[in-house]
């Protein structure tokens, strides 16, 4: 009962997955049966089973119903799913299965059937869209044929016609020649006539004769004249052929001397516009090459914000230590406050120790008159250090000068600057602590010398004064350093400064000149660009018809090439994917050569046979519904080949809009053209504009070496900040006890009471000198510190004097910020880089178009001349026809007189020949002259 239940419940799982499988993937009943039939192998028990599943779950394997055939068309996001879905149940399945030590040969079957059932259906799909997709090209590309084929029609016909009328004209110039000559012929034989007959009147004697002969002569006259008339209309039909045929001549001259400009300008157009595409091409890798440029300065300002902000962590972070410092001073406060309850008592050993107090400040005499000495020093480096602020002012003014003209960089100059100067505002206040802590300082000084009780204060005063002569020290090697590096890179600035200064003067006069040449070659440009506009005017009425034809007949040729050359290569990728297709069709016939194997081994089970034959007859129900399915897609790429016939139409009127949109780029050429006069002045400027730029940012990097030295110098004296911090704390602290503090100015006023007396007794006796050892110093005295008092308010006289001039140069540095600001919205809209490049394409072009112009100038002198030439002609012809029209007009009068006297003389009964004697000549009819020795009368 175990074994049933391990058996049924894989087997009821397995059949609800192939069920969805094989209903996603259009699977007939063949590899179903195939999949139960190995079922069967493992267990005998199974077979019977799963057949009932089948029948009960998959409805059309027994019943032989088409609903397994369900269009991918329709259905083809349903069916994806699907399939990811039985995929996964598919593997959930064999990990099932694969621990189950009964069926172990079903799961390696079962993944083979799904693999090869997948790689069919992955077949199927890939060779149906190739199949739809050559489908669609073979239409587009018979569309293109067709009307290829029609277009060469109408042209083949257009030259049949052609060719028609032209053999007419022939065939009736040739009959108008055979007419003259058989007048020419009738003429002839009449001559020979009129000489017969006139031979056989030198014999007639008698009456008869000569009235036989006048009847002869009249009727002769009749034919002659109708003979003249036939002539003239003759020699008037062939003068009108002649004349047809010499105008199809020179239209026939004129069309192919037409369609060779036309071929040319074609020609001319088609290198215009491969230039143009390469023009364009370049414009588009720089571009790039800029855009690249402009990626690689963002990635600067990144790198330039990112160390801003490390900047920013490093401040805060020592914000904090200043706070943990605050703690600690606070702590070092009480341990003073401890320290003074110790001083209180050792106030009782410091009256022992007065002698060596009284060492102590001698040595302390010796300590301050070094500090005087070394203050003096200081004061001197500050004097060297004014003049060098002061020469610094002044190359800071030249580099504004230079610098007003930048745009991006003067922001970071800006930026630098106020740092520079909220630096110095913190060194001047650093100097003014250190000032106020040096008077501080003195005050304590004096206490200790009048007081004498605080030996431990003097002491750490004492080991304070060396820390601060070190650190003075220590600051004046650093300032010595700066002042040198000053020196050396102010000279070094003033010999850039001046080399700019020389190159940018060169620079300026090359401008000039270039900018006065560019002026005469535009004006020269423009002077020739109306002339050819002149010229265009005058050649555009004449060249319309012509290049409409033309257009049309390169279109038509330009079409034909193009959809015979795509014939050619649809037909080899025809070829190349009949090729594909039995490559396909071979790999099918092994897959299937495989099936059959595998078939073969499995037909030796005698239960399997009768399976197959059914599986056989619903494979042929599946194959009639295919045949349906392909007749279905052959409909639909004959909607789409009509769809495609509505398309050509739309191209159509595409074409049509395509030539509005010429017109107006004829128009937007003429605004260019304009236009490049402006971009040539702007690219002078521009390029003036890169040249300065260059040198700023020179002077830029220059700038950021001298601002990481200026940090690391702010770097220490922010340290020394924090030591008078601390001092400053301790002192305050000390202020703090005002009581002592104003017990202490009580003794100090009675002290000085007394040091008054001492003083004017010390004068009395300088002024009646009585003390013999005058030389000797005096005890418990500080000359110095009168001297330091003066110091102190000269010194603050000269802060005041420094605020004042810092104030004045703040407001500079306003005025400038709002120059740089006005400066920058001027840069801003001057052009950039890509201007002076598509200046320079531009220029190119114009030389281009004017070499172009001197061809077309001369070719148009040449027709001209031509023409000229053609006009005298034409006028000579016109002068001949004149003088020949006037000639037969003049001899038709002369004969329309003879008639009209013939008449006359027939109306009155006058012989018409006269009388010939045999002296002198006779006359015939035809008027030739016959000599007689005999004088017969008439």
């Amino acid at each position: 009962m175990k074994a049933a239940s391990v058996q049924s419940q894989p087997l009821h799982i397995i059949n609800h997955q192939m069920k969805n499988f094989y209903a996603v993937r259009h699977v007939t009943r063949t590899d179903l049966c195939a999949s139960s039939a190995r079922v069967c192998g493992t267990c005998s028990a199974v077979p019977s089973a799963t057949l009932r599943f089948w029948r009960r779950c998959c409805p059309w394997p027994v019943l032989g119903s088409a609903r397994c055939s369900v269009r991918a068309s329709e259905k083809g996001q349903d069916v994806e799913a699907k399939e990811g879905i039985s995929v996964k149940e598919f593997q959930d399945v064999l990990n099932e299965l694969g621990g189950e030590k009964i069926q172990e040969r079903f799961p390696a079957e079962y993944e083979k059937v799904t693999k090869a059932l997948k790689k069919s259906h992955e077949n199927e799909k890939r060779l149906m869209a190739k199949c739809r997709e050559l489908s669609a090209e073979i239409t587009s590309y018979s569309v293109k044929v067709t009307a290829a084929m029609k277009l060469t029609q109408e042209d083949q016909g257009t030259i049949t016609t052609m060719k028609k009328e032209l053999e007419k004209a022939w065939k009736i110039v040739d009959a108008a020649r055979e007419k003259e000559l058989q007048n020419k012929e009738t003429i002839q034989s009449l001559k020979q006539e009129i000489v017969t007959l006139t031979e056989q009147s030198r014999g007639a004697s008698t009456k008869h004769n000569v009235d036989e002969l006048l009847k002869v002569n009249t009727e002769l006259k009749k034919e002659h004249e109708e003979m003249l008339k036939e002539l003239a209309n003759q020699r008037q039909n062939l003068s009108k052929s002649i004349t047809g045929q010499q105008d199809l001549e020179a239209w026939k001259e004129d069309a192919v001397q037409t369609i060779s400009k036309l071929q040319q300008e074609v020609q001319v157009h088609q290198n215009e516009c491969s230039r143009e595409t390469r023009q364009r091409e370049r414009l588009d890798k720089k571009v790039m090459q800029l855009q690249a440029a402009l990626d690689t300065s963002q990635a600067d300002i990144r790198m330039l914000t990112q160390q801003n902000q490390h900047s920013q962590d490093e401040q805060q972070r020592l914000e904090q230590q200043l706070r943990e410092q605050k703690v600690m001073f606070e702590r070092t406060t009480k341990e003073l406050e401890q320290q003074q309850q110790r001083n209180s008592k050792l106030q009782q050993e410091n009256e022992q120790n007065t002698t060596s107090l009284e060492q102590l400040s001698l040595d302390n005499q010796q300590k301050s008159s070094h500090l005087k000495i070394k203050e003096e020093e200081c004061s001197h480096m500050r004097q060297e250090i004014s003049k060098l602020s002061k020469v610094r002012e002044a190359t800071q003014r030249k580099l504004h000068q230079t610098e007003d003209q930048k745009v991006e960089l003067e922001q970071q100059r800006d930026t630098l600057k106020s740092q520079m100067t909220g630096m110095e505002r913190e060194m001047e206040l650093s100097k003014r602590q250190m000032e106020s802590l040096k008077k501080s300082i003195d005050d304590l000084v004096r206490e200790r010398d009048l007081l004498n009780q605080n030996l431990i204060k003097a002491s750490s005063t004492t080991e304070k004064q060396i820390s601060i002569v070190k650190i003075h020290e220590q600051t004046k090697k650093n300032l010595d350093q700066e002042i040198s590096n000053y020196r050396n890179e102010a000279q070094k600035q003033r010999n850039i400064i001046f080399q700019l200064e020389k190159e940018r003067d060169r620079y300026i006069n090359q401008a000039s000149n270039l900018t006065h040449k560019v002026l005469q070659h535009m004006e020269d440009i423009k002077v020739k660009e109306m002339q050819i506009f002149d010229y265009r005017k005058k050649l555009a009425e004449a060249e319309t018809n012509l290049k409409q034809q033309q257009n049309l007949y390169e279109v038509v040729r330009a079409d034909r090439n193009l959809y015979s050359k795509n014939h050619i290569e649809s037909q080899s990728e025809i070829a190349e994917m009949r090729k594909k297709l039995k490559i396909a069709a071979q790999q099918m016939e092994q897959l299937k050569e495989e099936s059959s194997v595998k078939e073969v081994a499995l037909l030796k089970e005698q239960q399997e046979i009768h399976k197959m034959e059914k599986e056989k007859d619903c494979m042929k129900t599946d194959l009639q519904k295919l045949k349906q399915q392909i007749q279905e897609m052959k409909l639909v790429i004959e909607n789409k080949e009509a769809e495609e016939k509505k398309l050509l139409k739309i191209i159509a009127d595409a074409d049509a809009d395509n030539l509005q949109q010429k017109k107006a780029l004829d128009q937007v050429i003429s605004n260019r053209n304009l236009l490049g006069t402006v971009l040539v002045r702007r690219n002078d400027e521009l390029a003036l504009l890169y040249e300065k730029i260059d040198i700023q940012q020179a002077l830029l990097n220059k700038g950021e070496q001298q601002y990481e030295r200026r940090v690391e110098d702010i770097r220490l004296l922010k340290l020394e900040i924090k030591n008078l911090r601390r001092e400053k704390i301790i002192l305050t602290k000390t202020a703090s006890n005002i009581e002592e503090l104003r017990r202490e100015v009580c003794h100090m006023q009675r002290e000085l009471v007394k040091e008054r007396n001492r003083c004017r007794a010390l004068e009395e006796e300088v002024q009646n000198p009585l003390n013999v050892h005058r030389w000797r110093e005096l005890e418990a005295r500080d000359p110095g510190s009168y001297e330091l008092i003066q110091k102190i308010h000269s010194l603050q006289k000269r802060l005041i004097a420094k605020s004042d001039e810092v104030v004045e140069k703040e407001l500079l540095l306003q005025e400038k910020d709002t120059l740089y600001v006005e400066l920058k919205h001027i840069l801003a809209r001057q052009p950039g880089l890509e201007a002076a490049e598509q200046l320079q394409i531009y220029q190119q072009t114009i030389r281009e178009r004017t070499k172009q112009l001197k061809v077309l100038t001369s070719e148009l002198n040449m027709f001209e001349s031509l023409k000229q030439q053609d006009k005298y002609e034409i006028e000579r012809l016109t002068s001949e026809l004149q003088n020949v029209k006037k000639k037969y007009l003049s001899l038709k009068r002369k004969e329309q007189q003879a008639k009209e006297k013939e008449r006359t003389l027939a109306q009155v009964g006058v012989p018409v020949i006269q009388p010939q004697w045999a002296d002198g000549p006779r006359f015939t009819g035809g008027g030739f002259n016959l000599k007689q020795s005999s004088r017969v009368p008439a």
